[in-house]
């Protein structure tokens, strides 16, 4: 890896926008491939960050400071990416279920899974089922992740399970949130469960078989 990419990777974990931003101008101009420019500068930088999230080294704030400096580099590369014909891991919306208005969980799990080369369709708070439903037929979703936040708000996962189901949706779902569990993840029927939102790109890779 580049002397270059290793110091866009250390200012993404700082949190450093505006130096992650340069850099990336600084890799492409000086020819090096926007896939190496994503995978070992950007999605390098944030899976160290969710690898010390999941151990408590690092809290909700730096995550979220890393996630915007990332997003200055992606503004950049995004054109180039698809000029360049790089796909996404997979696609995967993600929402709050309907009831629940909490989404800085939801807002970081969406980060942390663009930071693992994720395409995100972020369906907001408050999302009942058939909104679920219709966006995994409009657009080619592999994965359905649901959050939750209140225990009375748990059972609308099993809703949109079902809903998905019944309506023969082919993709695969994900639940988390605070109150969620393994055991509430298997009663329901959902394909994977996420503790947190570091694991929530491990689970979502797991499930669509990446590495």
């Amino acid at each position: 890896m580049s002397d270059v990419l290793q110091e866009m990777s250390e200012a993404l974990q700082r949190g450093n926008a505006p130096k992650v931003k340069e850099l990336t101008q600084q890799a492409l101009d000086a020819g090096t491939s926007v896939e190496s420019i994503l995978n070992d500068g950007l999605i390098s930088g944030m899976g160290i960050i969710g690898a010390k999230f999941k151990k408590n080294e690092v809290y909700v704030p730096e995550v979220l400071i890393a996630a915007r400096a990332m997003h200055a580099g992606m503004e950049i590369l995004e054109p180039k990416l698809a000029e360049a014909g790089v796909k996404p891991v997979g696609k995967i919306a993600l929402g709050t279920v309907k009831g629940d208005l909490h989404d800085i969980g939801k807002n970081l799990v969406g980060m942390m899974l663009k930071g693992g080369g994720f395409e995100v369709v972020d369906l907001g708070i408050d999302v009942p089922a058939e909104k679920f439903v219709e966006a995994v037929k409009d657009g080619d979703i592999q994965v359905v992740a649901l959050s939750a936040l209140l225990t009375t708000t748990m059972p609308q996962m099993a809703e949109v399970i079902k809903s998905l189901k019944e309506a023969g949706a082919a993709a695969k779902t994900m639940i988390g949130g605070a109150p969620v569990t393994q055991s509430y993840a298997d009663e329901i029927g959902a394909d994977g469960y996420a503790p947190d939102a570091a694991s929530a790109v491990d689970t979502a890779k797991a499930l669509m078989g990446v590495a």
